[in-house]
């Protein structure tokens, strides 16, 4: 198993001298954990497409302190970057910059692009104070599978691994990954979205393009199918949930959204009501329903509105993706 580590000082410099000498760590974020080494070590970077199986393909986000560290792998910042670094740094924001030719094209799977974002976790930012440079860190979980948002969750996606050093900062509060905004596109454009939505990007970037991303290599979790599970899941409104259940002949766990009667043969597992707490319990729902063994997982589609809901959604339609009825 690997080894869990605390919050107090040694167990920090550890994970620290670790990370330095060019191996990996898990650390928490504010939206979901991530497992991370140097931005500009090769080797390291190597080392997390390696563990999470993760294509080559799939570019990294360099974690930073803040604007100057940023600027270590950044090769153009400019007044709007201090502008909306200001404005949500530190926080769930990554913003797509052109590179630093310093930085290994490894990191940004070939992209003349880098990924950044400063966490406002303090674990997260202890860890890269002590380093003193960006680290590049996708979420701690197994590519294509659920992302993890507590260290049990970790645990179990890396068990294998003896030697991988957990630094535990309890559950994730936001528990989506971060809002990805492309500044090398004119407009911008979100490539994926998050808990900052578009409206809150315009009080200082007027004009975004908000259209939904299916590729790839354009953003780190924006593939058509991602942060599934193992067991088949289906994206339901209400009266669909009612009648898969009658005439599929199946077992299920069902997510609800708020509270719902079923029969006695389907699992129940009631998701919050409110955009935030629905979205930080997501993806431990999905994990235990899926432990539970039952043929499908039907999840009935959130009816709240607004940006937040949107950023659900998606996570909702890429964890149901290819799923057949």
């Amino acid at each position: 198993m690997p080894r869990l580590l605390g919050q107090d000082e040694h167990a920090m410099r550890h994970a620290a001298s670790v990370v330095a000498d060019g191996g990996v760590v898990v650390f928490p974020t504010e939206t979901v954990y991530g497992i991370g080494g140097l931005t500009c070590s090769s080797e390291a970077i190597d080392s997390i497409y390696r563990i999470k199986g993760r294509p080559s393909r799939n570019p990294l986000i360099a974690h930073v302190l803040d604007a100057t560290m940023a600027r270590m792998v950044v090769d153009s910042w400019d007044r709007l970057c201090d502008e909306l670094a200001e404005r949500f740094w530190p926080g769930p924001l990554t913003l797509v910059l052109p590179r630093r030719s310093s930085v290994p094209s490894r990191s940004t799977a070939g992209l003349d692009t880098i990924a950044v974002r400063s966490p406002g976790h303090p674990v997260a930012r202890e860890l890269l104070e002590l380093v003193g440079e960006p680290i590049s860190a996708p979420s701690a979980n197994r590519s294509g599978s659920i992302t993890a948002t507590g260290v049990e969750a970790v645990m179990q996606e890396f068990s294998d691994y003896d030697d991988l050093c957990i630094l535990d900062g309890g559950a994730s509060v936001i528990g989506i990954e971060s809002t990805v905004l492309d500044l090398c596109s004119d407009p911008p454009r979100i490539l994926r979205p998050g808990s900052i939505g578009p409206s809150q990007l315009q009080e200082v970037i007027p004009s975004i393009l908000t259209e939904r991303i299916e590729s790839q290599d354009a953003s780190p979790g924006t593939s058509l199918a991602h942060y599934q599970p193992r067991t088949p899941v289906l994206l339901l409104e209400r009266t669909q949930v009612m009648e898969q259940l009658r005439r599929s002949g199946q077992s299920h766990v069902v997510l609800s959204h708020g509270p719902m009667e079923l029969d006695a043969d389907a699992a129940l597992l009631e998701m919050p009501v409110d955009d935030a707490a629905y979205a930080a319990r997501l993806y431990s729902a999905l994990r235990e329903a899926d432990q539970l063994d039952h043929d499908r997982i039907i999840i009935e589609r959130p009816t709240g509105q607004g940006e937040f809901w949107n950023a659900i959604l998606d996570r909702l339609q890429r964890a149901s993706a290819m799923a057949d009825d």
